[in-house]
């Protein structure tokens, strides 16, 4: 199985607020792309879609915000851009994707320019609900690859996250985890207790846990983090391991990880009981649901807000995991705590 941890892919907020933060951000990304060994020609690309993209920001919404976050897959590193904003939004998304249109609402030229230069690109507008804009930039090598070999290697799900810090703080108390292989994946999250960086370390060391047999049943893995967190401040967690074969997804889940499955209309709401991993857990319990090509699981800490329904963004639902961890993130972060959001659906429920 392919693993990702949060920890090794943390992600970067950058407020954009003035024309002054453009070339701040864009040195930040660049610096981040010497550090994941791209090359001069990959660099210089991320330097244009970040300029573009925080230029757009501050031309049409004023203000807003800029995620970075390294990327890891098929053998090298990549780079994902998120750019976030709540202006008016684009009233014909299509349209404005063509080069040399440029109206009110709408980003022109320059979001042609980043959906071409992207190797995953992906965008959420609608009027009154603000722009999202996810860009995945990979070394060429991935970019050339023949449609034979981009299918053979093409991961059998796609997901996304937004794992960021309390204002405040340098370091998330909250984690994540991935592991997944052409037929099966497990996801967690973790929220350690309270703030900083001890709240962290047990965070962290859940997500370590799952990732040294992420093929275990859900339950199992619960009591694994549930024993290793026992000298830490504890957690709340809850993982999910997906079978694509026989289409089922098995959960388990101790405080307050919220967990929500997508299926077509349908959403069910994943049970979790109460207690502390690694301080009192009365009961580990497995839940199971079906899984289809079409679902979506999305898991979050809360640090995000209850209240918020996938239907009030008309299309939504329909793109890539990313760009619903940003919206939902952008509209219901409380700001007043880590919030980690982690949205997974199988690879046939989104194309680039």
């Amino acid at each position: 199985m392919e693993t990702i941890l949060a920890a090794e892919h943390r992600q970067s907020c950058h407020t954009l607020a003035d024309g002054s933060q453009v070339a701040a951000i864009r040195r930040i990304a660049v610096d981040l792309c010497q550090r994941l060994d791209f090359d001069e020609t990959a660099a210089g690309e991320v330097a244009i879609v970040v300029t573009e993209a925080a230029t757009n920001i501050l031309k049409h919404a004023g203000h807003g915000e800029i995620l970075l976050r390294p990327l890891f897959g098929r053998g090298v590193h990549g780079l994902e851009i998120l750019a976030l904003d709540n202006g008016p939004g684009i009233a014909n998304v299509p349209a404005s994707l063509a080069d040399g249109r440029s109206t009110a609402g709408s980003y022109g030229v320059g979001l042609g320019a980043m959906r071409r230069l992207a190797t995953d690109f992906d965008i959420y507008s609608a009027p009154g609900r603000g722009t999202v804009v996810m860009m995945a930039m990979w070394p060429r090598q991935l970019t050339e690859l023949s449609p034979a070999e981009a299918a053979r290697t093409a991961p059998a799900l796609h997901w996304g996250a937004v794992c960021l810090p309390m204002h405040g703080e340098d370091l998330s108390g909250d984690s994540w985890a991935l592991a997944h292989d052409a037929t099966s994946a497990t996801v967690m999250v973790a929220d350690g207790l309270g703030h900083g960086p001890l709240a962290a370390m047990a965070s962290e060391l859940a997500a370590t846990t799952v990732a040294q047999e992420p093929e275990l049943p859900a339950g199992t893995l619960m009591e694994d983090m549930h024993a290793a967190l026992r000298p830490t401040r504890g957690a709340a967690a809850a993982v999910a391991r997906i079978d694509m074969l026989d289409e089922t997804i098995t959960f388990a889940g101790v405080g307050n990880i919220a967990a929500h499955l997508f299926s077509g209309d349908d959403r069910r709401q994943l049970v979790s009981h109460n207690g502390i991993v690694g301080s009192n857990v009365r009961k580990v319990q497995e839940f199971g649901a079906p899984w289809n090509p079409t679902a979506m699981l999305v898991l979050h800490s809360d640090g995000l807000g209850s209240r918020w329904r996938l239907e009030d963004y008309p299309g939504l639902a329909a793109c890539h995991p990313a760009i619903v961890a940003g919206v939902l993130y952008r509209d219901f972060s409380r700001g007043r705590d880590d919030v980690t959001v982690l949205v997974v659906r199988d690879h046939q429920g989104w194309a680039s």
